[in-house]
């Protein structure tokens, strides 16, 4: 029998629409997430609870996504956490040179908005053995 980790997953997300759908889809996967309204939400959740993976939208008031990873990256960095928390942006842009743009703030991956289930499913398969 395989022992599966509880995850612990942010998702930074202002939109309550986006919010209400990504919630539903963690949910038909049997997980839960926290949620943060901007990057500096997402950040301060961070340092407060460590998470496992960050679904982290671009464009968000207050503090945007790329500089919320970059803070996070930062913060891990000064504390010499051994945890590195994987951040996979989330935006409905997918052109080839904003994607590099994201990695180069620290983000790991990027999956268009909306988030689809089967998407989803395939990043927390990474991370639940």
């Amino acid at each position: 029998m395989e022992v599966q980790k509880e995850l612990k997953i942010l998702l930074a997300e202002d939109n309550k629409i986006n919010q209400q759908i990504a919630t539903f889809t963690f949910k038909q996967l049997q997980l839960k997430c926290d949620i943060a309204s901007n990057g500096s939400e997402a950040f301060e959740m961070y340092q407060q609870k460590s998470h496992d993976l960050i679904f982290m939208d671009i464009q968000m008031p207050v503090m945007d996504g790329l500089e919320a990873a970059r803070l996070i990256r930062a913060f891990e960095k000064e504390s010499d956490s051994l945890h590195r928390v994987y951040i996979v942006a989330l935006s409905a842009n997918v052109i080839s040179e904003k994607r590099e743009e994201y990695i180069d703030a620290g983000m790991d991956d990027f999956i268009e908005k909306p988030i689809q289930k089967s998407m989803l499913q395939s990043f927390i398969s990474q991370f639940r053995t």
